[in-house]
């Protein structure tokens, strides 16, 4: 095994096959650590989570080798069966690559036994290999823009089924019936880590696979209301965030969560809210809501100009970053940033929301969660919760970047440095890299002048990624993962933001300008 530094929070262990690394992931979640809040899985590694105020990196990796993972490997694994209908649109196509029939391809899938690799790339989706594979096809060269819910495919060693419509490029050898991914079910995935998985041919088999389903399905939508706050305009993009989702890496769900965590505690805080209470985290202002009860507000984040409009038709101008007190009528008026990119507005009491999965943010590449605002949506208010005094006052945390800036972000090197240049590195961290308009949530699409250049050649399998990893696609430009980044990527993470710099990260505008400053040498523990 192979212990690589990802960030400080973060631990990347490296191992020699699918066998070993599954052995390893149940083997930490028998051991139960209590400073590990989340694994990822992938083929050959396992992203560790943990806190590092309980344990620290070299403890954690000397508790790692401890375990005795043989003993784990011979583990009873549960087995599910997937009916799949054989009429992909890719199956004579895989039957030439492969140099043999059709009903050869369906006889070879259905008698193998696969395992879930690990997940990613959506949320349900999973990755099935088989110990010996017989049916290695490539992806395609050009990958489709509409896959249906519900296609079986093939993707080198792996097999898969797509848990909703998406584009991909695997190879279709037929459908299944059943839902990969259901919110309305106890455990929304059908597919877990570990699970043993066999194909059968819905041809020949009169079985049908059912799971439970919760008394009442999760609904995301916000229906109409006399009272609440009244959405005017939406801006850009309104979404409702809190703390995230932590532990849902399983399912292939990230934690998502608000980019600017601080200024949500600030905001929650200023209203007498628990700090991890929802709010509305709003991109490049533009947000209009009109109360329709009283109501205290607080804003917090990108340097937004307030104003409040009375009934009276008085407009009164506002400072964020202190209670106000908003009346039936009045109208909440937002304006564009003069620094930083999004702005946290929360209510004394918080918002009436479903959770899902634990949480009311709205992932945007996974699309899980209470829907981004639009023009006509009513917010409804909680008056139901318990809580403290409002505060005076706050002061931001840090001055927040405006467009132009040069932003000093600290990096930890790793866990894929090593797979650079020496030149390489030294550009990481000596450029200066431009954040792109093509940025959101799901990350930062940074330009240099230089292109990072690799060492290495070879594709890397799949492997867990975390917040802040600084990803290097085949151009050599990087992209820095925020919230809503996929949990296992391809390319090979030179780095990852330190924790306490997210916040910022989080708050960069475009044409701003990034320096990236290594607080660590790259080195395994």
């Amino acid at each position: 095994m192979r212990f690589l530094p990802v960030n400080l929070s973060h631990l990347l262990v490296e191992l020699s096959s699918l066998k070993e690394t599954l052995a390893l992931y149940e083997s930490v979640k028998q051991a139960d650590i209590a400073a590990i809040q989340d694994i990822v899985p992938a083929a050959k590694t396992l992203l560790i989570h943990y806190t590092p105020w309980l344990i620290t990196a070299e403890e954690l990796v000397f508790q790692l080798r401890q375990l005795e993972v043989k003993a784990v490997s011979a583990r009873h694994t549960q087995s599910l069966t997937i009916p799949v209908h054989y009429q992909g649109e890719d199956l004579n196509e895989v039957a030439e690559l492969l140099g043999i029939t059709a009903s050869e391809v369906i006889r070879r899938h259905t008698e193998q036994t696969y395992q879930v690799a690990f997940t990613g790339f959506a949320p349900g989706f999973a990755y099935l290999i088989a110990d010996e594979t017989q049916l290695y096809v490539p992806r395609r060269k050009t990958p489709r823009t509409r896959i249906p819910a519900g296609s079986v495919g093939l993707a080198g060693e792996f097999s898969g089924v797509y848990p909703q419509q998406s584009p991909g490029g695997w190879q279709l050898i037929g459908t299944t019936e059943i839902k990969m991914w259901d919110l309305s079910r106890e455990q929304p995935a059908f597919l877990l880590p570990g699970n043993e998985v066999h194909f059968v041919d819905a041809k020949k088999t009169s079985m049908t696979v059912s799971l439970p389903e919760k008394k009442s399905a999760v609904t995301s939508s916000l229906s109409l209301n006399d009272k609440g706050l009244y959405v005017i305009s939406a801006g850009l993009q309104t979404l409702f965030q809190d703390e995230g989702r932590i532990g849902a890496a399983s399912m292939g769900v990230s934690a998502s969560g608000a980019l600017d965590k601080p200024a949500l505690h600030a905001a929650n805080r200023l209203v007498g809210n628990p700090t991890t209470f929802v709010a509305l985290e709003i991109t490049q202002g533009g947000l209009i809501l009109k109360a329709r009860q009283d109501c205290v507000i607080a804003l917090t984040g990108a340097d937004c100009a307030l104003t409040l409009k009375h009934e009276s038709g008085e407009n009164e101008s506002l400072s964020g970053y202190q209670p106000i007190d908003v009346r039936c009528g009045d109208e909440i008026i937002l304006g564009m940033p003069k620094a930083g990119v999004r702005s946290y507005l929360a209510v004394r009491g918080g918002f009436e929301l479903p959770t899902v999965l634990g949480s009311h943010a709205f992932d945007t590449l996974a699309q899980i969660g209470p829907n981004a605002l639009q023009e006509g949506d009513v917010l409804h208010l909680n008056h139901e919760s318990t809580l403290n005094g409002i505060i005076a006052e706050e002061q931001p945390t840090s001055i927040l970047p405006k467009q132009g800036d040069i932003v000093t972000l600290d990096v930890v090197l790793g866990p894929r440095t090593d797979w650079f240049t020496t030149e390489a590195i030294k550009t990481l961290t000596s450029q200066l890299w431009q954040v792109t308009p093509q940025s959101n949530r799901i990350g930062l699409r940074l330009l240099g002048e230089t292109p990072l250049a690799r060492a290495q050649q070879q594709e890397l399998s799949s492997e867990g990624t975390c917040i802040g990893a600084i990803q290097v696609p085949i151009n050599g430009q990087p992209v820095l993962f925020l919230n809503d980044h996929p949990l296992t990527g391809g390319y090979p993470v030179i780095g990852a933001v330190a924790e306490y710099h997210l916040p910022l990260a989080g708050q960069i505008p475009v044409n701003a300008k990034i320096r990236f400053n290594p607080i660590t040498e790259f080195q395994e523990y």
